[in-house]
C-alpha cells in the first residue's frame, strides 16, 4: 500500500487490456512505465485459442515479432526503467534452438538494450523427461535489460538479513566468527611484508574491526600477500585487487551491513498450486518479487504485455506497485481482473 498526504492507504491502481500487445502498446505514451516484467508465450510450445505470438511458422519470425513488441516496451519505459524477460527454449528435430539467447542477442545488437544480468531460474523439481539421449531440462532464463547505464535499482530492498557481529571478552567477533587474531598473527610473521607495510596492515585491520563493532559492515575477509589467494586473478593488468596486493601488501573484502544480494541463480518451484481453485500462470509469484522490489520504486508502474492470468500484476499489487496488463485472450484478461479484485497472489 502507498501512503498519501492524509496518511490513509491508497490501493494500487491496475488496468487490464485485452488485445494484441503491439497494437495496445502503441497507444501508450512514451516514458511512463517504471519497469516491465513478462514471460511471453514460448515458440512452438502450444496452440492458443486466440493465436498470437508463439505460433509463427519459424522461430526467426517469432524472434522478429517479439523484438518488435519489446521495441514498443522500450519506448514506454522511463529512461531509468528496466525490462525483465523470462523465456524458455524449444527443441526441433533433436536440436535445442537456443531461442532465449537468440532473442537476447537480437535486443542487444539492436543498440537500444543493455543486458545487466542473465538469471538462471532453476525450477528445482521440473517435469519428467523420458528422453534416453539427453539430460532433463529444468532451467529457464530471466534476462534483465535496461535502457541506459544509470537506472533505478534498490539493492538494499532485496538483500538477505545478515547475521550479527558480537563482542566476546571484549573482542569483536564478526557474523561468521572472524576475530582478526589469525590475520594479526599472519601479518606479524610475514616475510613478504615490509616493516612499514606491516604497520599499515595492522592499523587497517584494527579499523575494519571497529567498523564491525560499529555495525558499519557485517563481516570481512583480509587477503595478505603470499598468505591468501588473490580474488579473481593474480594479474595486475586485469585485476585491481591484484594491483592493490602488489602495492600495499593486503586488501579487504567487506560485507554489506544490510546483507548480501541474491545471486543470479534462483531456486524456485515452477508453480504454487496450493489453496487455489484455478490454474494460474506457469511462472510463479516468487519469480516476480526480486525484479519488482529491485527495479520498480514504491508506487511505480509495472507493465506485463503478456500478463496471462496476472501473476506479475498480483505480485505488484502485494508490493504496493501499480500495474498494467495486456493479454490477447479475453478469458485470461477476465481471470486477471477477478484475481486482482480478490487480491490473490
Amino acid at each position: 500500500m502507498i501512503p498519501n498526504e492524509g496518511h490513509e492507504p491508497i490501493a494500487p491502481h491496475f488496468s487490464v487490456h485485452c488485445g494484441d500487445a503491439l497494437a495496445i502498446l502503441s497507444t501508450f505514451p512514451s516514458g511512463t512505465v517504471d519497469m516491465c516484467l513478462t514471460s511471453p508465450p514460448y515458440w512452438g510450445h502450444r496452440e492458443y485459442d486466440t493465436g498470437g505470438i508463439g505460433e509463427e511458422p519459424s522461430y526467426l519470425d517469432y524472434i522478429a515479432n517479439l523484438s518488435g513488441i519489446l521495441e514498443e516496451v522500450h519506448r514506454v519505459l522511463k529512461p531509468e526503467g528496466s525490462l525483465w524477460l523470462n523465456l524458455g527454449d524449444t527443441y526441433r528435430a533433436k536440436a535445442l534452438l537456443g531461442i532465449p539467447w537468440r532473442v537476447a542477442l537480437t535486443l542487444m545488437d539492436g543498440g537500444k538494450w543493455i543486458l545487466r544480468n542473465d538469471v538462471i531460474w532453476n525450477k528445482v523439481k521440473g517435469a519428467p523427461d523420458n528422453s534416453k539421449d539427453k539430460l532433463r531440462n529444468i532451467h529457464e532464463y530471466v534476462f534483465h535489460f535496461v535502457k541506459q547505464s544509470r537506472y533505478f535499482y534498490n539493492a538494499d530492498e532485496i538483500r538477505s538479513k545478515p547475521r550479527s557481529s558480537s563482542i566476546v571478552n571484549g573482542s569483536v567477533v564478526s557474523a561468521t566468527g572472524v576475530t582478526g587474531v589469525r590475520y594479526k598473527r599472519q601479518i606479524e610473521l610475514s616475510t613478504s611484508l615490509s616493516p612499514t607495510e606491516k604497520i599499515s596492515a595492522l592499523a587497517a585491520l584494527n579499523a575494519v574491526l571497529e567498523d564491525v563493532r560499529g555495525e558499519k559492515i557485517s563481516d570481512f575477509r583480509m587477503v595478505i600477500r603470499n598468505q591468501q589467494r588473490t580474488t579473481h586473478s593474480d594479474s595486475i593488468k586485469i585485476s585491481g585487487r591484484a594491483k592493490e596486493l602488489q602495492n600495499k601488501g593486503f586488501y579487504f573484502l567487506k560485507y554489506h551491513p544490510n546483507g548480501s544480494k541474491p545471486s543470479d541463480v534462483w531456486d524456485i518451484v515452477p508453480e504454487d498450486t496450493q489453496n487455489r481453485d484455478s490454474h494460474f500462470a506457469p511462472y510463479p509469484a516468487d519469480l516476480c518479487r526480486i525484479p519488482i522490489m529491485a527495479t520498480c520504486p514504491p508506487g511505480g508502474v509495472v507493465l506485463d504485455p503478456f500478463c496471462g492470468t496476472g501473476t506479475t500484476l498480483a505480485v505488484a499489487r502485494s508490493l504496493g506497485r501499480n500495474g498494467i496488463g495486456i493479454d490477447i485472450s479475453q478469458t485470461y484478461a477476465d481471470m486477471t481482473e477477478v484475481r486482482l479484485r480478490q487480491r490473490l497472489v
